[in-house]
């Protein structure tokens, strides 16, 4: 929730060139407007509503920032994909029941751009049985895929998820799924007690120890041991969740202790994912903002003893473009009417065409 990333892709060639990218920081009332919608409270239609124009507001702003960068007027642009800040995420499976909330205004976007705006990606997935998340293995899979080798790619948001890219010569399909929280319960910590806005390079986390009793107490949360198809997001990994298991403690710990034990935390669930959903693996591609946390790439590297463990940006991906990239794509693929699942990831009944128009 720290900010916008943005990206201008040109996808006429073979594979997807950047023409430009941006980041664009949230303001801090709109920073706190998404933290407090991540829980249920009062008046949340009109603060939802508040924080959807917002965020379009500065979501114009980053594509501003693009065409200014690249040189390309809006009229060139075929289309924005904008996935919105997600409040809720709570699938069904077949039943009906499932939804997901991604908190945005494209119809504001579409008017302060002049761009046709791609939008609500994942609510077909689910209205088809599936997660609706995660949706990146396909694009992890046209990027990062392997003839000979099976990698599996790890971004780190605000929670984490792996795409399982098996060696293309042996025929098995793309997998993947939601691990659990990545940066969310760290940002956080970090920014109660520290005041900042994330652990830069993972730092302060390393000066404390890792708590094992709180870490194994963590590590009971169901959601760490129910089967794939699954994802997740910050209404289940939230402050309150982590605050509970503290107070279960016997004594309070150093906070410090706490911010090493929530890295090992992100770092534990993802070994073990990988360990068990792809246990040939033999190279694990971190991207997202986790990747810039040197302390849990540490932990991935200890805890995956013979797997390689390095970032996207030895691919020609810088770790910040690659979720932007993707949903560029998302928004490609939705205009050609080309699906955008995967359905051996999400659990849907089939390929779906994700995402809503709204015209310029």
């Amino acid at each position: 929730m720290d900010g916008a990333d943005g990206v201008l892709v040109d996808f006429t060639a073979a594979q997807p060139v950047v023409l430009a990218a941006a980041h664009l920081p949230f303001p801090d009332s709109l920073r706190e407007a998404f933290a407090a919608l991540q829980q249920p409270g009062e008046d949340e239609i009109h603060r939802e509503a508040m924080a959807a124009n917002g965020l379009a507001r500065v979501y114009a702003a980053c594509v501003e920032a693009l065409l200014r960068e690249s040189d390309i007027n809006a009229s060139q642009v075929v289309a924005i994909g904008a996935h919105g800040q997600t409040v809720r995420h709570r699938p069904g499976l077949y039943d009906g029941t499932g939804y997901t909330r991604q908190t945005q205004h494209p119809a504001l976007l579409a008017e302060l751009t002049d761009i046709d705006v791609v939008a609500d990606f994942r609510s077909r997935d689910i209205a088809a049985g599936g997660q609706g998340a995660p949706l990146v293995p396909a694009v992890h899979a046209a990027l990062f895929g392997a003839r000979d080798e099976t990698r599996v790619v790890c971004n780190i948001g605000g929670i984490s998820n792996i795409s399982i890219l098996p060696a293309a010569n042996t025929g098995r399909p793309v997998t993947g799924f939601d691990c659990g929280p990545g940066n969310a319960l760290l940002d956080d910590w970090v920014q109660r007690h520290r005041g900042e806005p994330f652990d830069d390079r993972g730092a302060w986390g390393a000066t404390g120890s890792v708590d094992e009793a709180l870490l194994t107490r963590l590590l009971t949360e169901p959601y760490f041991h129910a089967p794939p198809p699954k994802s997740t997001g910050r209404d289940l990994f939230h402050p309150g969740w982590l605050q509970a298991v503290l107070e279960s403690l016997p004594s309070p710990l150093p906070a410090a202790d706490v911010q090493a034990t929530l890295a090992t935390l992100t770092a534990t669930a993802i070994a073990r994912d990988v360990q068990t959903c792809a246990p040939d693996a033999q190279r694990l591609i971190v991207c997202g903002g986790g990747a810039y946390n040197e302390a849990l790439l540490g932990n991935l590297g200890q805890l995956l003893p013979g797997v390689t463990v390095e970032t996207s940006d030895a691919y020609g991906v810088p770790v910040s473009q690659v979720e932007a990239l993707a949903f560029a794509w998302f928004a490609r693929q939705c205009v050609h009417r080309a699906p955008g699942n995967v359905p051996t990831v999400t659990g849907a009944a089939g390929p779906r065409v994700l995402g809503a128009i709204y015209p310029r």
